[in-house]
């Protein structure tokens, strides 16, 4: 048998025979940045020629986060899910889970290398790990993404190497991997600057579990963004004029604080326009992804640098970085999502958090992963961690949808993954209301006021004006009139109220 670096060269179908029914399998991957290809589509095959055979197939499956479209798509498709963690952006996946056809974990990305550890998941039977190299002694030089790779490697009880030849070797010089031991052992991690390195290059794995390796040459499946629309830019205006007013303030430092930004067209549009601004002193990013628009501010200078756990870019973009690594090494450090999302490197760091919501309530309460508070979209991923330790938390979305038949703002939202108590900030392309300091209907009345759409405002007014006095004023037979008319019919306004026209304006 061909052999690489001593150990079984594979191909992916003889990889998967190591996999039986009802097995916990991990694969590498936060986001399409990084994520294991050849071995998951593989094992698909495997599960419909099982099915076929009238042999029941599942495997329960982790990654990082979301993951790509092979594991996130095609392994769902094949029917070979059971379970799925910590995060995922599937729509056949999504489908199953929201016909309960299998079971998801949807959880804080920094709480997952901790909960596999302790085994709150039971065992890892095998580990699939994307990497440019493994040496005979077990480094692992990983590719795009960290996430929780290296905590794969080193608990699951086999693992299988994909080596990805497409991908730059000298990948390895954004790496910063510390892995940390189980509490009560833990010491201070040692970030004072975002770009601080505290670890190794690599991964490490006791050779002895490593099963064989499987070559490949595919790409990150990195989808690009859609260009920057009016609500983008409405919001981008409204966050630069509040940011500025902070620093006149004083209330953020002349040389600025560092920011972290969510996943989306949305972030993107909006990291994009505050970078751009010329009163933006050039910032640093401590985030858990870094997108195009980042990419190109570093390269202009505007970002001095951005510490990450994946690089989920798209195919240009990336051709861009590896061309010119000499540049964009020193200035970009990717890391395990355990410490790029680790609460008290993000409060020491004094990180400004810019999260993308699906819907907000009156009083700023958030809901960024459930509609009508049933069906999963794609889960709470890491922007819990930031909005709850951030220095400012900030939460971005459009204040309708669906041509207006969706308010973005409402009188509460049925699903909540960031509370009133964590959310400092709220901004549509309406305007932004600053919710520090606030009681509750100081809050509602700024939020209908600044953040609503024209077109929702007098429903929403109403409705704080008849709920039943309290700390916190709710009519509990109306809270869900909205989103039980947009089961109904299709709008939340009633039939007799046109809807609201899309987007636009200052507010």
């Amino acid at each position: 048998m061909p052999r690489i670096n001593g150990f079984p060269l594979l191909t992916p179908e003889e990889a998967v025979t190591a996999i039986d029914h009802g097995a916990t399998v991990s694969f590498s991957g936060f986001t399409p940045a990084g994520a294991a290809k050849v071995v998951p589509r593989a094992l698909a095959a495997r599960a419909r020629s099982e099915h076929v055979a009238g042999r029941p197939f599942k495997v329960r499956v982790l990654t990082g986060a979301s993951s790509g479209q092979v594991i996130d798509e095609e392994l769902a498709r094949a029917e070979a899910v059971a379970w799925r963690a910590p995060y995922q952006s599937g729509a056949a996946l999504r489908r199953q889970i929201n016909q309960e056809q299998v079971e998801y974990v949807d959880m804080h990305l920094s709480h997952l290398p901790q909960t596999v550890l302790f085994g709150f998941f039971g065992r890892i039977d095998l580990a699939v790990v994307e990497a440019t190299d493994v040496t005979r002694d077990g480094r692992v030089f990983l590719t795009t993404s960290i996430g929780a790779s290296p905590t794969y490697l080193q608990y699951a009880d086999r693992v299988v190497i994909e080596i990805n030849r497409r991908h730059s070797p000298r990948l390895c010089e954004m790496a910063d991997i510390l892995v940390l031991p189980p509490p009560p052992h833990r010491l201070p991690i040692p970030i004072h600057e975002p770009l601080d390195r505290v670890g190794l290059a690599y991964a490490r794995v006791d050779p002895r579990k490593i099963i064989g390796i499987v070559e490949n040459d595919a790409p990150d499946e990195v989808s690009p963004f859609s260009p920057a629309g009016a609500n983008g830019q409405h919001i981008a205006e409204h966050l630069v004029s509040f940011l500025l007013a902070e620093m006149r303030a004083g209330r953020i430092p002349k040389e600025f604080l560092p920011l972290q930004a969510g996943v989306g067209n949305l972030t993107n549009a909006v990291m994009a326009g505050l970078g751009a601004h010329p009163d933006i002193p050039p910032f640093a990013m401590y985030s858990e992804v870094l997108q195009d628009a980042i990419i190109d501010l570093i390269a202009a200078g505007r970002v001095l640098g951005a510490s990450a756990t994946a690089l989920p870019i798209t195919a240009p973009k990336m051709a861009e970085v590896v061309e010119n690594l000499d540049f964009f090494a020193p200035r970009i450090v990717l890391r395990p999502q355990e410490i790029s999302n680790h609460p008290g490197v993000i409060r020491r760091l004094g990180v400004i958090a810019l999260n993308t919501a699906l819907e907000a309530d009156i009083y700023g309460n958030v809901n960024s992963s459930h509609l009508y508070g049933t069906d999963i979209v794609n889960g709470i991923g890491g922007s819990g961690e930031f909005t709850r330790n951030s220095y400012l938390s900030i939460f971005m979305t459009a204040s309708t949808a669906r041509n207006g038949r969706i308010s973005s703002i409402v009188p509460m939202v049925p699903h909540v993954d960031s509370n009133e108590h964590s959310v400092q900030v709220l901004v549509t392309e309406q305007g932004l209301a600053d919710l520090r300091g606030l009681g509750p209907m100081q809050r509602a009345r700024r939020i209908i006021a600044n953040c609503a759409h024209p077109a929702y405002r007098d429903y929403l007014a109403d409705y704080l004006k008849k709920g039943r006095p309290g700390h916190i004023r709710h009519d509990l037979a109306r809270c869900f009139e909205l989103h039980r008319n947009l089961l109904a019919t299709g709008r939340m306004l009633p039939e007799e109220a046109p809807p609201a026209p899309p987007g636009g304006g200052n507010g």
